[in-house]
């Protein structure tokens, strides 16, 4: 961790350079652009039934594809037959995304989770990075595979994803989120086993804490930043 110049020492496009018209995101085509442009690739990664690292924002079908249904609920060859609704692109995995880079540019890379405790994905993330040679560093809004990375993979770069507090209609407590507050109990959750019920960066998923959204990490910083 003693010298991370390279990790900003381009822009970074975020899930690649992407219109969401022609180039969607997260994409080979949105990746092969920012590297045409000599930009940094910023990239989420979701797991897939058969624990497979999935390079892809949602948790779920739809939004950007064809089709519907969880990522986590769906196996990896399948994923990768689902059609995008604006482009010939098909879903690839962390190792096709590792190739395709081949160490041109900086990798950023945020673990999605669903703050259950599922270690499936980091364990996938660091065993495919391992094998890599480019510049990539790890990056989450749970702590928990941050932690775990740490410990599996010491020497990969890792950081926490943190957002300011009160972004408009982002920080208001939903009525879900009240209602799963209110019906909780400590013992429900991992990551507030492991860290505190307040230890969740901004998000409405937490259940146990002890009010409405009370989990949300403040931070100036809005994306990665380096953990010892």
């Amino acid at each position: 961790m003693a010298d991370l110049d390279w990790l900003i020492a381009r822009p970074v496009a975020h899930r690649g350079l992407h219109d969401q018209k022609n180039v969607i995101e997260n994409t080979p085509s949105a990746f092969a652009a920012a590297i045409a442009e000599r930009y940094g690739i910023e990239c989420d990664l979701q797991i897939s039934a058969d624990g497979e690292a999935m390079v892809y924002h949602d948790d779920a079908l739809g939004r950007l594809t064809e089709g519907h249904g969880r990522l986590d609920a769906t196996t990896a060859a399948e994923l990768k037959r689902v059609a995008f609704k604006a482009t010939r692109d098909r879903m690839i995995t962390l190792g096709e995304l590792c190739d395709l880079v081949a160490g041109r540019t900086t990798l950023v890379i945020e673990l999605k989770s669903r703050f259950r405790g599922d270690r499936r994905l980091v364990s996938r993330a660091a065993s495919v990075l391992s094998g890599y040679r480019g510049p990539a560093a790890v990056m989450s809004f749970d702590p928990a595979p941050i932690a775990d990375l740490r410990a599996i993979a010491p020497k990969l770069p890792r950081g926490m994803v943190a957002e300011k507090q009160g972004w408009g209609a982002r920080s208001r407590p939903s009525r879900r989120c009240s209602r799963r507050a209110r019906n909780s109990s400590p013992t429900r959750c991992a990551t507030c086993r492991r860290f505190g019920p307040r230890s969740h960066a901004a998000s409405c998923a937490c259940r146990c804490s002890p009010g409405p959204c009370a989990a949300r990490m403040t931070s100036a910083r809005p994306r990665a930043m380096p953990t010892r």
